[in-house]
């Protein structure tokens, strides 16, 4: 049974989209069987890597028709598919409104795929609506990025808590919010990390009653993630390795995936020789 996770956060522009390819890029290297989910109207996640065979159909076929047929696509990354988004206008979020099962129907058609998978990332909009309400619904857990500023820090409690409170009941139509682990994301060499880690836990802990907790891993600011993206290369093959204190994107994705997946600890990590010539 494939485990699913939802990339969220009740703000845009953290970060979402880059840090579910980086996650499900490395964690097919790890020998994973991957399936990414764009569920966001802007398809950036779709466009992430080059595709080697795009299927006909992607995420509206998947839950209007309820069909699994003709909608994996199969990107340049062994191991790792894609169901890509194909709603630009934004009708899906009507049409899931409207359902009377609209927000857990991804949730019970993504076990239709369960057999296929070892790993299910799915990739969310920066709006609050029914399409990330399903996304929600549908995953195991929940990982939000959470940029490394106070003020954001504070939003993400109050919104994460509000989003986890607002659906619980969804709990009765088999559906229950998982919990959620929040990352901090983005942090430069003048944020002391630590200072906000503990502010957050203790801003979340006793509120959502555990069910929300902070990683120790961090993801620093560093060109290496930008450069990534641009090359369309996952960012632990660009950056193998780094001089200086902080840790490579390769060091540091690994530490998440051993963080956020223990039974992977251990895991021979395969990637391209090709792509993990680059230095610092």
């Amino acid at each position: 049974m494939a485990l699913k996770i939802t990339v969220t956060s009740t703000k845009g522009g953290v970060g979402k989209t880059t840090l579910s390819a980086n996650l499900g890029a490395i964690l097919a290297d790890l020998g994973q069987r991957v399936l990414l989910v764009d569920a966001d109207v802007q398809p950036t996640l779709s466009s992430y890597y080059p595709l080697e065979q795009r299927s006909q159909h992607g995420l509206s076929h998947l839950i209007t028709a309820a069909s699994t047929d003709n909608i994996i696509s199969q990107t340049a990354i062994e191991r790792l598919d894609l169901i890509y988004s194909d709603d630009p206008q934004g009708k899906l979020e009507t049409w899931l409104l409207h359902a009377p099962d609209g927000r857990v129907r991804l949730r019970y058609l993504l076990a239709n795929l369960e057999e296929s998978y070892d790993i299910i990332l799915i990739d969310t909009q920066g709006a609050i609506g029914v399409l990330q309400d399903a996304a929600v619904l549908a995953a195991d857990f929940l990982v939000s990025p959470i940029p490394p500023e106070i003020l954001s820090a504070r939003e993400f409690s109050r919104g994460t808590i509000a989003m986890i409170e607002r659906l619980r009941p969804m709990v009765n139509m088999g559906a229950p919010v998982g919990p959620l682990k929040g990352l901090i994301y983005r942090q430069d060499r003048t944020v002391d990390a630590r200072l906000i880690a503990q502010q957050l836990k203790r801003e979340t802990y006793g509120p959502s009653k555990g069910n929300i907790t902070i990683l120790d891993t961090v993801i620093p600011n560093t060109v290496a993630y930008r450069e990534a993206a641009t090359h369309r290369i996952p960012v632990h093959r660009w950056e193998a390795k780094r001089p200086g204190p902080t840790a490579s994107a390769r060091e540091t994705m690994l530490n998440l995936v051993h963080e956020l997946f223990p039974h992977l600890e251990g895991t021979a990590l395969n990637c391209n020789p090709v792509d993990t010539e680059r230095g610092s």
